[in-house]
């Protein structure tokens, strides 16, 4: 047994294991109502020894600060790593993030679905984390390697059918569930069946998003995760240190103070490296593919985003700095509202990944990382923070895109490519742009 198996097997009584076979009947176990939060088992030591060895004089409480301290800055390492190391990693670290953590999620539901001896199910979740994600990637591919796929007679011909060769994987994998029904555990297949789709839903669509943000350029990525970062971290300090009044029932650890220190905390860091990494053209151009070179490139003249601007302040803030005026990047005013985000909505990920765990009655998705837990427990922020910085950049940064304009003509037949040359030719002749010289 690993440490799903620490799943009680009273609780498996709601998936059907005793009155599974009656027809129509529910188990007593089913009705009742859920009277508390589950008390959460202890879990087995993790710390790697030599860190055990270091830190055997401390009590559990400074021993756990500082083990997450030290793996904390290590992950921070790392991430900085890959951050030097360009997009193409970034995009196959958001990858294997996104396998890792539909992995621990899926166990959990194995670790019951086992039990009944039907194979089926961890297959078809596999399956189906395939097709997600060749339908999500497919799109991708079509969307920024236009000139690359255009080139290529086969990658033309999965462009052109891309969505229905999708469906078609799709379906014969729902067939697949379909002829897996196995008399007596219909309920649970089904139940395991919308458990597989919901984990796809959280984790391959979200980390999609976290692709497309990239590729508007790298301050879209860095900023958003660095603020849940920092928040995660000054939020437990504060916490740490002057955590008085619980927040929430489904996180006892959590307090108001950390709650408020890590907003106030993050809003400033987030101004603060919004400023620093705004005057880099690698981190504010679009993420480009040059199909030349068959490379990415990150090279552009910044747009007014990105360009320092003076902005005059309020009177109270003039008569408290004495400066009429503060030069600031535009990106810096938004960087505030992604940072609140982080700080306020964010927390909620974690609080939705707590009550999944309590629902469990386990401490963490895996033991990845010591003292952290495992890659869905450092990243149950991030997919709901992906989401609202694409929500974000929809809704108030991309206009139209021309590039992409371009490749939709290009793809049209040479007669239609006339018809539109012919209508934009009159439609600037009326606007004074162009001389008609017919």
């Amino acid at each position: 047994h690993n440490v799903w198996g620490s799943i009680p097997h009273r609780r498996l009584a709601v998936f059907g294991s005793e009155n599974e076979g009656k027809a129509e009947g529910v188990s007593e176990s089913e009705t009742k109502p859920d009277t508390g939060l589950p008390e959460v088992p202890v879990p087995a030591d993790d710390t790697p020894e030599v860190l055990n060895k270091a830190l055997s004089g401390l009590s559990s409480r400074w021993k756990n600060w500082w083990v997450r301290g030290i793996l904390t800055l290590a992950m921070i390492s790392f991430f900085f790593i890959i951050i030097y190391l360009g997009p193409m990693v970034l995009m196959l670290i958001v990858l294997c993030v996104q396998i890792k953590c539909f992995q621990e999620i899926i166990h959990i539901g194995y670790s019951v679905y086992h039990s009944y001896h039907l194979p089926w199910f961890r297959t078809l979740s596999w399956y189906f984390l395939l097709c997600v994600n060749y339908f999500f990637y497919g799109e991708t591919v079509t969307d920024y390697f236009f000139n690359l796929v255009q080139r290529e007679e086969p990658l033309r011909i999965l462009s052109k059918y891309h969505r229905l060769i999708s469906f078609a994987l799709y379906l014969t994998g729902f067939c697949m569930f379909v002829l897996s029904l196995v008399k007596k555990h219909y309920r649970l297949q089904f139940y395991m069946f919308g458990w597989t789709h919901v984990t796809l839903l959280i984790v391959v669509t979200q980390s999609h998003l976290i692709i497309h943000n990239l590729f508007e350029g790298m301050i879209w990525f860095i900023v958003p995760i660095s603020c849940v970062i920092c928040n995660d971290i000054m939020a437990y300090m504060f916490g740490f240190f002057f955590g008085r009044t619980p927040l929430i029932k489904l996180s006892p650890k959590k307090t108001w103070e950390g709650f408020i220190g890590g907003f106030f905390s993050t809003v400033v860091f987030g101004i603060l490296l919004s400023y620093v990494m705004a005057g880099y053209s690698f981190f504010v151009c679009p993420v480009e593919f040059n199909s030349d070179h068959n490379s990415f490139e990150v090279d552009c003249v910044p747009s007014d985003l990105f360009q320092l601007q003076d902005y005059a302040l309020p009177a109270t803030l003039e008569s408290l700095t004495g400066w009429p005026t503060v030069r600031l990047y535009p990106f810096q005013i938004h960087s505030i509202s992604l940072s609140a985000f982080a700080s306020l909505m964010g927390p909620f990920g974690g609080f939705f990944a707590s009550g999944f765990k309590r629902a469990f009655k386990i401490k963490d998705f895996a033991n990845t990382i010591p003292g952290h837990g495992g890659i869905m427990d450092r990243f149950d922020c991030q997919y709901l923070m992906a989401t609202f910085v694409n929500v974000y950049i929809a809704s108030f940064i991309r206009g139209p895109n021309p590039a992409k304009v371009v490749q939709q003509l290009l793809a049209l037949r040479l007669d239609q490519q006339l018809n539109i040359f012919n209508s934009l030719k009159s439609h600037l002749i009326e606007r004074g742009l162009l001389e008609d010289v017919a």
